[in-house]
């Protein structure tokens, strides 16, 4: 058996997990073991498929948030020394419409998780992913937002996310595991899920100018204030969390440094587009949460402090490679997208 170091990550198929897996990969001699549910898709991990099917350090394992004996079963087979924990219901919108499912899946989802780590590895290192939703609606003059910052969620996921923050502390001052949570801001890059604003943007402009939909971009609200990080700096701060005199109970606001409203995003993603002065941009009802956080302004002084992590992509390069991520899933798979 490996001596190697060996890290699971819950999640690996999403975009965090996917580009984890890879940094890890690169910058350490850590073994990999990721989480997936059966019928998860594959598409994130496309670049990993070769050392997959090799056991090149990466191997998949079955498991479902809600399956408290397959979450047993994969740890007990991964007995990581280090633990990411970033699967979820991650989708706010959508847990309007399934609240009690994302309740599940996040909150009792990371208990039986922890339980399970708890059981098989009570020595390792365990990242909790909960999120900035958590702090909601928080009023301008709080911002920027530190970790001491009320919690005042405006969603069911961010409650659940509430949940999970919290579990998360328990388990480290209730049984000693060196569990510590982070509030990652807004981060988006390669992989994004369509869901998300900012990349459902990105897909309607590859879209449009495939000539697959007519010239007009479908938006919710555009008021809404974001600081946006890129998605492979984020992965460096959490592989940084877990590396960097790691210290049980701790919660930390991890985000970039570029704030803007979300209108101004779409604004730059037009911008980097030939057709961008063509295409009218039309509010769609059905994209408008019933109550949004509209001010999400991270302080991540105590995180840059504790492991000297900062942001190091600019934020027109972010948006840059994730208008070509879509151009690319467009001109291969153009057809078999809907417009959300």
């Amino acid at each position: 058996m490996s001596t190697k170091p060996r890290a699971l990550i819950t999640g690996i198929t999403g975009m965090v997990g996917s580009h984890l897996a890879e940094y890890l990969l690169e910058q350490t001699d850590w073994d990999i073991y990721g989480m997936c549910r059966w019928r998860s898709p594959l598409d994130n991990l496309a670049g990993l498929v070769d050392r997959i099917n090799r056991r090149d350090r990466v191997f998949l394992l079955y498991g479902d948030l809600r399956d408290t004996l397959s979450l047993q079963t994969v740890v007990q087979q991964a007995r990581p020394d280090y633990v990411f924990h970033l699967a979820a219901q991650s989708f706010p919108r959508t847990s309007f419409d399934a609240p009690v499912d994302t309740l599940d899946t996040n909150i009792q989802g990371t208990v039986r998780v922890l339980d399970a780590v708890r059981a098989v590895r009570p020595d390792a290192i365990v990242h909790v992913c909960s999120s900035s939703e958590v702090f909601g609606r928080v009023p301008r003059e709080k911002l920027p937002i530190d970790e001491f910052c009320g919690f005042h969620p405006a969603s069911p996921y961010a409650i659940s996310k509430v949940g999970t923050d919290l579990v998360g502390r328990f388990y480290a001052e209730a049984y000693g595991m060196t569990a510590m949570v982070t509030r990652m801001f807004t981060h988006t890059g390669p992989r994004r899920g369509d869901v998300f604003a900012e990349s459902s943007f990105a897909k309607q402009i590859a879209m449009v100018e495939k000539g697959l939909v007519p010239p007009v971009i479908k938006v919710g609200n555009l008021a809404s204030l974001r600081t946006i990080a890129d998605v492979r700096d984020a992965v460096r701060a959490y592989h940084m969390l877990v590396t960097v005199n790691p210290i049980a109970g701790e919660a930390y606001n991890i985000g970039g440094t570029h704030s803007c409203t979300v209108g101004e995003v779409l604004d730059m993603l037009l911008s980097l587009s030939p057709m961008g002065r063509d295409i009218r941009v039309e509010v769609d009802p059905d994209r408008l949460r019933p109550i949004d956080a509209d001010l999400q302004v991270p302080d991540t002084s105590k995180f840059t402090r504790h492991t000297g992590w900062r942001p190091e992509i600019p934020f027109e390069t972010t948006m840059r490679d994730l208008l070509e991520y879509w151009r690319w899933r467009i001109a291969t798979e153009g057809n078999h997208f809907l417009v959300r």
